[in-house]
């Protein structure tokens, strides 16, 4: 990875183009869409709990021990809640020219329904802490990257096999995102998102599509601010004012803030390029942090369940209930 421009997994280009600077629009709060069905309280410490059982595996990295029990427990728990559970195991590729043997897990609410959204996270961790002074070489625990992402999503599919939805929901947590390029080898996006590349070019369901897709990378972190990602702007501008709309109507406006936050070359610009489904990123960005504009636990070993805060959980948890129970679907 380069110094600048790397984000969770990737990229993050925090330079400017045209497109990129022009105003960006103020959430339309005067007439939200009529709510069909009361919408469900996220349980923060539930979402804490999620994040704590991932990190209690280890790293998990993936062709490891702990990788594959941490599988396990996310495909079974996930079954317990979900109507339908696919494991799509497959080999990838890295950079370097090792195989990872890799499983996505695909889950889905009402799996008949044409009318559906699709929320995914990255759940494999970091092999080596390259953003880090010390153990540089060794892997991350990885409590916001990624474990935080995960966690919100199974507590969103607690309360959604409690709290029937009408709507199809796909909830998602791709593998083999952050096996990537380390800062000192030369930059190459497409060395991410291993998991997510594979799924799009070997897509299960067959022919799967979605009205829009949401993103969720390092949203656990203590005062995180989640800026509006360039490619989810330039692919998926009615899906940001979806969510930052939606945000700004439940207080959490602090949280997701109204301005650019630059180019991340995340997990959802593959389904964004290959699937033609609009995707957005909500990931935790610092552009005052000059050396990676993400924040500072970034690939280090600081990133432990110490930088997990449930507010913040609970902010971007919300945020996607609001938007599945009140008819923000289509």
């Amino acid at each position: 990875m380069l110094p600048v421009a790397i984000g969770s997994a990737l990229c993050i280009l925090l330079a400017s183009c045209s497109s990129c600077n022009q105003p960006i629009p103020q959430p339309r709060t005067s007439n939200p869409k009529p709510q069909t069905t009361p919408v469900p309280a996220f349980n923060a410490d539930s979402a804490y709990d999620f994040v704590k059982a991932q990190c209690d595996f280890g790293p998990r990295v993936p062709n490891t021990k702990q990788h594959d029990a941490c599988a396990d427990y996310l495909a079974k728990k996930m079954r317990s809640y979900c109507d339908t559970v696919i494991v799509q195991k497959g080999q990838v590729t890295t950079f370097n020219n090792i195989k990872l043997n890799i499983q996505n897990i695909i889950c889905s609410f009402n799996p008949g329904k044409q009318n559906r959204i699709l929320l995914f996270a990255h759940w494999d961790t970091r092999p080596w802490a390259d953003q880090d002074t010390v153990k540089k070489n060794e892997p991350i625990l990885g409590a916001d990257d990624a474990g935080s992402g995960v966690a919100v999503l199974m507590e969103i599919a607690r309360i959604i096999s409690l709290q029937k939805i009408s709507t199809g929901v796909d909830l998602v947590f791709f593998d083999a995102e952050d096996y990537g390029t380390r800062k000192d080898d030369p930059a190459d996006d497409d060395s991410y998102a291993l998991g997510t590349q594979y799924w799009c070019k070997n897509l299960m369901p067959e022919n799967y599509t979605a009205n829009f897709g949401i993103l969720l990378d390092m949203v656990g972190g203590h005062q995180a601010t989640f800026h509006i990602e360039g490619f989810s702007k330039q692919y998926a501008s009615f899906v940001i004012d979806k969510v930052w709309g939606a945000a700004t109507r439940l207080g959490f406006s602090g949280y997701f803030i109204y301005a650019d936050g630059g180019f991340v070359t995340d997990d959802h610009v593959y389904p964004n390029q290959l699937l033609n489904i609009p995707c957005i990123d909500i990931i935790n960005s610092n552009p005052a942090n000059l050396h990676s504009g993400f924040p500072n636990h970034w690939h280090t070993h600081r990133d432990n369940m110490d930088v997990i805060d449930k507010n913040t959980l609970n902010a971007v948890g919300q945020t996607l209930l609001e938007i599945i129970y009140s008819g923000e679907s289509s």
